[in-house]
């Protein structure tokens, strides 16, 4: 079970360091970022849910499905932003995400 147990975490530590490396490398792509946060978000469910039966405890499973559903809010709140962004100015480049403020 320990074996299982590092494999598991061993993927996750992988999906988290993918979605840091995503973030870091690509600076120009907002919706790249977004797929890159949500990598990390998966990562830490996964990790929730790896901790949860391996301690036989529901909560981590429970919080998980949670966090699931801030993200899916999180995610179709700021790729509406986007949509509008982009239809208003014409491009997602990062660089003139500022223009927005006032």
């Amino acid at each position: 079970m320990v074996i299982d147990l590092v494999k598991y975490l061993t993927v996750a530590m992988i999906l988290f360091i993918l979605g840091i490396w995503g973030i870091f490398l690509n600076r120009k792509n907002i919706v790249i970022m977004l797929m890159s946060i949500e990598l990390m978000l998966l990562a830490v469910n996964l990790n929730f849910i790896i901790f949860s039966v391996y301690l036989d405890d529901i909560l981590g499973q429970v919080f998980s499905i949670f966090i699931l559903t801030v993200a899916a809010a999180e995610s179709a709140i700021g790729l509406s932003i986007l949509v509008i962004y982009s239809r208003i100015k014409g491009t997602l480049a990062i660089d003139f995400i500022n223009l927005m403020k006032g």
